[in-house]
């Protein structure tokens, strides 16, 4: 079981409403990363169990809170960053309340979370090691997601937009440089964003948070080549340590192509019942 030994408090501007949230993290021993969001007595798992909705983002909601008429004022959006970070660092023991029903984006990527973790100091040890019992795989058209077991983690992730830098396109997950995953922002093409917005999202984006693909080029200058990917590689991180296992921890191969957070977390649902000890 692995927690923060201090209690982190940090407020921040969410990225699709553009409110202001205040998250509390609190040390705990439940083994467990708990959500409590807009003052909920009771909070809830962040488990693939608990997915509410891939739209823009990841949303979590307990099946309690579902029952409730509205617009599940309970729910927690923009999950992925944070649960990245919670991966990263191997967290699994936390409880977290949320002033709003979205984290704050910070600055687009897991950077801001991984440090708060570290100044808080990280507290236990899981070393554990998963594999996959057999293959575990998403197939559809263009689309694929397929985790094969093996003795050593690879991930290697493919997108095809329309950019000239990101055409058909691999990165491969380097351990070694984990700051390029841990640093890398979101993204979305530039002549999209004022659509978005007059849909009610991505209100909160800004140059510093967000990554604007443009016909040639992008709207900010890069944190390392081809960030944009090494973002779908924290997002994936993220949707998988939904399964209770940090993706870290695996000794499996991750092949993606052209996938996104439905892909994953429709993965991360049948990769929880075949994750077995080594």
């Amino acid at each position: 079981m692995v927690t923060i030994k201090s209690e982190i408090k940090k407020s921040g501007n969410s990225l699709m409403k553009n409110k202001l949230c205040e998250v509390i993290i609190k040390p705990s021993q439940s083994g467990k990363i708990r959500i409590s969001s807009k003052g909920a007595e009771v909070g809830f798992e962040a488990s693939i169990d608990n997915l509410y909705s891939t739209d823009h983002c990841v949303t979590l909601c307990s099946k309690e809170h579902r029952t409730l008429l509205g617009d599940y004022k309970y729910k927690a959006m923009l999950c992925e960053h944070f649960m990245a970070a919670c991966a990263i660092c191997k967290i699994d023991s936390i409880d977290v309340y949320l002033s709003e029903t979205e984290f704050p984006i910070f600055d687009g990527s897991a950077k801001v979370w991984v440090e708060l973790f570290k100044q808080a100091g990280i507290e236990g040890v899981n070393n554990n090691l998963y594999t996959v019992s057999e293959p575990v795989y998403y197939l559809n058209g263009k689309t694929s997601l397929v985790i094969l077991p093996d003795k050593e983690l690879t991930i290697s992730y493919a997108v095809n937009y329309d950019h000239p830098d990101l055409t058909r396109r691999w990165v491969s997950l380097d351990t070694k440089n984990l700051n390029e995953i841990i640093e890398a922002r979101t993204f979305g093409f530039y002549k999209d964003l004022k659509k978005y917005q007059l849909l009610g999202f991505a209100k909160g984006v800004t140059i510093d948070n967000t990554v604007g693909l443009k016909d040639v080029g992008y709207t900010t200058e890069l944190r390392s080549a081809h960030e944009p990917i090494k973002h779908k590689i924290l997002d994936l991180l993220g949707d998988l340590y939904l399964t209770g296992i940090s993706p870290l921890n695996m000794r499996a191969q991750i092949l993606v192509k052209e996938a996104g957070h439905t892909v994953h977390t429709k993965v991360a649902q049948q990769l929880k019942n075949k994750l077995v000890k080594i």
